[in-house]
């Protein structure tokens, strides 16, 4: 286990951590805005991640969502610093009690630890001083926030960007939300993207909006093909291509088709 990139933008670090150097996925940035840590990595990378916890004093852990890649190391962190991590209310009893996580999620982050949390506040602050607005922002979790920081124009995005466009979606999102919070956070004045797998992305409000027009784009089509008389497997394969072996070794939680399916649903 290695740190496989480090990151500078202002005041903002981060490092990059994964058991597998290959797909966006596979690998977690945590950042660092001074005393304040932004989600924690997945708790099989805690070896990378710990040294970058103790590298400088934290005193404040700001959680976008309940995901094991977001919290697998909250409750670590706690006791390493002595805090008490920040989240949304929503999260609150799946980070409490912990949660069933499906195989190759286990392989690819770990196992989630329970770790309790209190709920994140309409703002909280920077040690600067600079104020964070907590955004909702559900579809790819219902529980799922973004940080926008307005004085510097900073979104920090959990996972609601990811890239410009999906071929996937776990059987638990729904993209009518999703398509919902890209519009909810481009109505906001932002720059600069802060995304735990992607990275840095310096235009990231111009990213978002190519990512929301990409999926209304497939929504189109998809619909377009089902008015006339295309099944859900022969769009999927249209638009997508065949189920790879991503989808067949997670059973379709995460899979091509569900996202079809979706895209089915959403009004245009």
């Amino acid at each position: 286990m290695t740190v496989r990139k480090r990151y500078q933008h202002e005041s903002v670090e981060g490092v990059k951590v994964g058991r597998l150097n290959a797909g966006i996925n596979t690998n977690f940035i945590v950042y660092r805005v001074g005393d304040t840590l932004i989600d924690t990595g997945p708790s099989n990378q805690w070896r990378s991640v710990k040294p970058f916890v103790q590298a400088a004093p934290v005193n404040q852990l700001l959680m976008t969502h309940h995901h094991e890649d977001h919290s697998g190391n909250g409750a670590r962190i706690a006791k390493l610093c002595g805090i008490t991590p920040k989240a949304p209310a929503l999260a609150y009893e799946k980070l409490a009690k912990g949660y069933p996580t499906p195989l190759v999620q286990k392989i690819v982050w770990g196992s989630p630890i329970p770790v309790e949390t209190q709920p994140l506040q309409a703002r909280e602050y920077f040690s600067d001083g600079s104020e964070i607005i907590p955004v909702h922002t559900p579809g790819h979790a219902k529980d799922l926030t973004c940080f926008y920081v307005p004085e510097k124009r900073w979104l920090f995005s959990g996972d609601l960007y990811i890239a410009k466009s999906l071929k996937y979606l776990r059987a638990d999102e729904n993209l009518t939300d999703l398509i919902a919070s890209l519009e909810k956070v481009l109505a906001l004045d932002f720059d600069v993207v802060f995304c735990p797998h992607a990275g840095i992305i310096a235009d990231g409000k111009t990213a978002m909006a190519t990512k929301r027009d990409n999926l209304i784009g497939m929504c189109a089509q998809a619909q377009s093909m089902k008015q006339s008389g295309k099944s859900i497997r022969e769009i999927t394969q249209a638009l997508l291509g065949e189920e790879d072996m991503l989808s067949k070794i997670s059973r379709y939680n995460i899979s091509k088709g569900n996202l079809i399916k979706e895209a089915l649903a959403v009004p245009l």
